[in-house]
Order: C-alpha cells, then structure tokens, then sequence
C-alpha cells in the first residue's frame, strides 16, 4: 500500500469515526424529541407522523435501488418477523421514556450487543468463548442493578423499556440472518409497519395539534432516517471494531439532553449498572476483535 492509498484510507476512516459521532448525536436528539412528545400525544399518534416524516427521506432512496426490490427479498417469515419486531422495539421505547428519564431507558438499550452476543450462539450458531459467557452474565447483572432489584422493577415503564431492548437486540441478530437485503428495503418495510401500528393505536387516541407540534414529529422521522443513514455509511469508511465502541456516546447524550430538557440527572443505581453494562460490552467487543472481524449489526443500538 503506497503513501496516498494509505492516506486516502485515513481520511476514509476519520469521515467514518465523525459520522458515526454526528449520527449518535441525531438519533440522541431523535429520542429527546420523541420522549417530549409523547408526554403531550399518544405513542400511535407520533408513530403515525414520525413515519410519515421518515419517507422524506426513504422515497428518494427507493427511486434509487428501484421500487420491485421492495418485493423482491430472502426469507418472507423471517422478513416479516423482524418487522414485528422493529414495531415492538419503536413502540415499547416510546411507551417507557413517556414515564422513564431518557437515560434509564437507554441504559436498557446498550444491552443490546450483550443480549446480541448471546443470541448469536443459540440462533446463529456462533461459537462464543468463555471470556465472552461471563462478560454476557456480568452485562446481565448490570441490567439487574438498572432495573433496581425491587418491586419497581415490575413497573410497566420498566418492563417496556426491557421487552422493547430485546426485541431491539432480535432485529439485530435477524439482520444478520437477511444480510442480502438492501438496507432500505428493510428500513420501508419497518417505516409502514409502524405506520400501520401507528394508525391502529391513535384510533380513539387522536389529539389536534399545532403547526409546530406537526413539524417535530416529522422531525423525529427525518432526524432518525438521517441519522440511520449516517451510521450505514460510517460502517462502509471504517472497520465496526474502531466504530463500536463510540455507540457508547449514545448514553452520555442521554443523560445531557434528558438533564438540558428534563431536568433530569441518572440516580446511583442507574450510573453503576450503565457502566457495569459498557465495560462487559466493550469486553464483548474486544474479545471479537480478537477472534474474527466484528460484523456491523453488533454494533450497540443506532437509535429509534
């Protein structure tokens, strides 16, 4: 490799590292958003408009790849499993941050490359050493302390905030599974589901709203699609190994925009497992760097 292929390189792998960054910010903010929102209208009803915001973004990705490759695809019952999934994971976090701070649900969330690590052995048949077992029952006991061991632990906002990291971390692994298909093909097809889950949940449920109120859960789809495409494209420019562990930041932005909107601040129990659940993540992900190349869907959550 020559000095300028080596440069180019370089510059490749800094616009990877900035982008993903940038669209950990936006999907922070995203989520920010959606917890304001949902405070003032129903889960269906932001669904509903959010979807509507993020095909701004996904038709003119759609005239690109072609129209019949949405019809096109491997795998139908896992195909339309995953969309199942993907609605449940959209839902239930909306559902948690109406009544959680921002950053207890998302320390739900960065669970997910340990629930993930996990699954691949069972579902993908992946051989995980015993380095990785016990880093995934350690990240499992940090979830336990977020939770906090007690009867606020069988809250609905709590359970939501977990069934919807778990239904996260399964759309991951069936990623994984239809790896053939475009991810803006996969992408649509969530975007009309959780339209149609939308439209069914806000039936009884629909609150007039202003212009503004309008335009900000428009925002939140063309934030998130934007956002999504950032992440896609940073894992083309750089190796997922080096962008993993920056997903982490997710958490941090977390806990400032819930401070900087909400006024609120993580409480000990929530700090202690948030890092218990990093550290054992970022072990995961050093052990597979080790072992074999990191594949982009294990990288920790991009967003809702």
């Amino acid at each position: 490799m020559n000095v300028r292929t080596t440069g180019t390189y370089g510059n490749a792998v800094v616009i990877g590292v900035l982008l993903m960054l940038l669209g950990d910010f936006l999907f922070s903010l995203n989520d920010a958003m959606g917890k304001w929102l949902v405070e003032s209208f129903s889960v269906g009803q932001v669904l509903v408009v959010r979807s509507l915001g993020s095909f701004i973004i996904l038709v003119p990705l759609i005239a690109r790849q072609g129209s019949d490759k949405l019809f096109r695809v491997e795998r139908v019952p896992l195909q339309v499993l995953r969309v199942v999934l993907t609605t449940a994971d959209v839902g239930l976090f909306y559902a948690a941050v109406a009544y959680l701070p921002l950053a207890d649900v998302m320390t739900f969330y960065m669970a997910g490359p340990i629930y993930v690590a996990a699954l691949s052995h069972f579902f993908l048949g992946e051989t995980i050493g015993w380095r990785r077992w016990l880093a995934v029952i350690i990240g499992f006991i940090g979830v336990l302390i977020a939770l906090r061991p007690s009867t606020a632990m069988l809250s609905w906002p709590s359970i939501f905030g977990l069934a919807g990291s778990l239904s996260f971390s399964l759309t991951l692994v069936l990623g994984r599974r239809l790896r053939l298909t475009s991810d803006v093909t996969l992408v649509t097809w969530q975007t009309v589901a959780a339209l149609m889950t939308g439209l069914v949940l806000s039936l009884g449920h629909w609150r007039s709203f202003s212009a503004l109120d309008f335009a900000a859960m428009l925002a939140l789809g063309i934030v998130a699609g934007s956002a999504h495409m950032m992440i896609t494209r940073s894992l083309k420019l750089a190796p997922a190994s080096l962008l993993a562990p920056l997903q982490y930041s997710l958490l941090v932005w977390a806990i400032a925009l819930g401070f900087l909107f909400f006024g609120d601040l993580p409480d000990s129990q929530i700090l202690i497992g948030s890092a218990v659940i990093v550290v054992a993540g970022l072990f995961i992900f050093h052990r597979k760097n080790l072992t074999g190349v990191i594949p982009k869907e294990a990288v920790p959550p991009d967003g809702h």
